[in-house]
C-alpha cells in the first residue's frame, strides 16, 4: 500500500495545494466559503430528502410506518429548496443553532459546576468553560455575522493546515519512492 501511495505522491500533492487555495479563499472572501458550505449543506438536503422519498414509496407495502420516511423526504426535499432561495438566512439560521447550543451547553456546565463543588476540587474549571460557552453564545446573537466570518476563518484555517499537512506526506512518499527507485545503497 505505501509503495502504491508513493507511486502516486503527485496526487496527494494536488490534494494539499488544493486545501491550501481553498482555505486561503476562505480568508479572503470569507463570503464566499460560507455560501458554498451553505448551498453544499443544501444540496445534501435536498438529495437525502430525494433518496428518503424513493426509500419511502418502495417499502410502502413491506415497512408499516413508511409515510414518516415520506415525510422526512419531504422535509429534507423543502429544506434544501429552501436553503438554495435563501442561502444567507441558512447561514444565520446556522449560527443562531450554534449560540443556542453554546448557550445552554454552558448553562449546564455552570450548573453541573455548581452542584460539584462540594464534591470535587477544581469544579471552577467546568463552570468556566460554562462561562465560555456562555460569552460565545452572547457574542453570536450579538453579532451573527461575525460568527459566519469566525466559522469561514476557522474552516480556512482547517483546509490550510490539512493541505500542508498533505504536502509534507506527499513530499515523504516521494522521498520513498525515490529510495525505492535506486534500491539499497552499495555497501
Amino acid at each position: 500500500m505505501v509503495t502504491q501511495l508513493a507511486r502516486h505522491w503527485w496526487a496527494m500533492a494536488i490534494r494539499g495545494v488544493i486545501a491550501i487555495v481553498i482555505g486561503l479563499i476562505a480568508f479572503i472572501w470569507p463570503g464566499i466559503a460560507v455560501a458554498a458550505l451553505v448551498m453544499l449543506f443544501g444540496v445534501f438536503m435536498f438529495l437525502d430528502g430525494i433518496f428518503a422519498v424513493v426509500a419511502a414509496v418502495q417499502e410502502r407495502a413491506t415497512v408499516p410506518h413508511w409515510w414518516a420516511l415520506l415525510i422526512e423526504g419531504i422535509a429534507g426535499i423543502v429544506a434544501g429548496l429552501i436553503v438554495w432561495a435563501l442561502p444567507g438566512l441558512a447561514a444565520l439560521v446556522l449560527i443562531y443553532f450554534i449560540a443556542a447550543w453554546a448557550l445552554i451547553t454552558g448553562i449546564m456546565e455552570i450548573i453541573a459546576a455548581i452542584r460539584l463543588r462540594e464534591q470535587i476540587e477544581g469544579e471552577w474549571r467546568l463552570a468556566l468553560s460554562g462561562v465560555l460557552s456562555v460569552i460565545l453564545a452572547v457574542l453570536l446573537v450579538i453579532s451573527p455575522l461575525g460568527g459566519i466570518l469566525a466559522l469561514a476563518w476557522l474552516l480556512g484555517a482547517y483546509a490550510i493546515l490539512f493541505g500542508v499537512v498533505l504536502l509534507a506526506l506527499a513530499f515523504h512518499l516521494k522521498g520513498f519512492a525515490d529510495r525505492r527507485a535506486t534500491g539499497p545503497a552499495p555497501a
